[in-house]
């Protein structure tokens, strides 16, 4: 299996018709979408909340997006044909999934876009943030692409009042190390969550 950076057709006709249904329904605010840029390797990355968070990027940007998922997914032939259609890559979370990070890697190479959680899993915790993993600024590290943190915080819930995303400034690692580029990207996605509910309590 290889990736790149085409949109399939199962992710445009599940956006066309899903897309305006999900925004009624939860009525989400999407803050600095101008910050995606429209072309180039890029690394979608925040925190996970519910198994709904990456409807908000699709419904954001014209991109298409590969997005990491637990490999259960795949496995359960109820939903397998959505995630592999709407070009998810799986991931093995009970080991250090090479392949997985291999197809990532792919996609950026090809000038794509990749959309991941570094929490690993949703946070079902009362710690406003989960520790980060290194995949993302590993995988920026070794192809160049650019990261684009973001925020989500509020309720999914009909018709919502508080469900937010807000998206911060896109950045390169450069020469930092893979510490300092994780310590930056947990900071920024934690100041933009906090950004987000202040403003909520104005």
């Amino acid at each position: 299996m290889t990736m790149n950076k085409k949109v399939p057709v199962l992710y445009k006709v599940g956006k066309f018709l899903l897309g305006p249904i999900f925004r009624f329904y939860y009525h989400p605010r999407i803050i600095g979408k101008e910050n995606i840029p429209k072309e180039g390797p890029i690394l979608i990355v925040g925190n996970h909340k519910h198994l709904y968070d990456q409807c908000l990027t699709i419904i954001a940007t014209k991109r298409g997006i590969h997005y990491l998922a637990k490999k259960e997914y795949f496995d359960d032939k109820k939903v397998s044909w959505f995630f592999k259609g709407t070009g998810c890559i799986s991931v093995d979370r009970s080991r250090k999934d090479d392949h997985a990070t291999q197809l990532a890697l792919e996609v950026l190479k090809d000038d794509g876009a990749v959309g991941l959680f570094p929490e690993g899993t949703r946070n079902k915790t009362e710690a406003f943030l989960l520790p980060f993993k290194f995949g993302a600024v590993s995988m920026a590290k070794k192809t160049g692409a650019t990261i684009v943190p973001f925020g989500i915080t509020g309720d999914y819930c009909f018709r919502s009042k508080n469900l937010t995303i807000r998206y911060g400034t896109p950045w390169k690692i450069g020469d930092m190390s893979l510490e300092e580029a994780n310590d930056k990207l947990f900071h920024e996605v934690e100041t933009l969550m906090k950004q987000s509910l202040e403003e909520q309590k104005k």
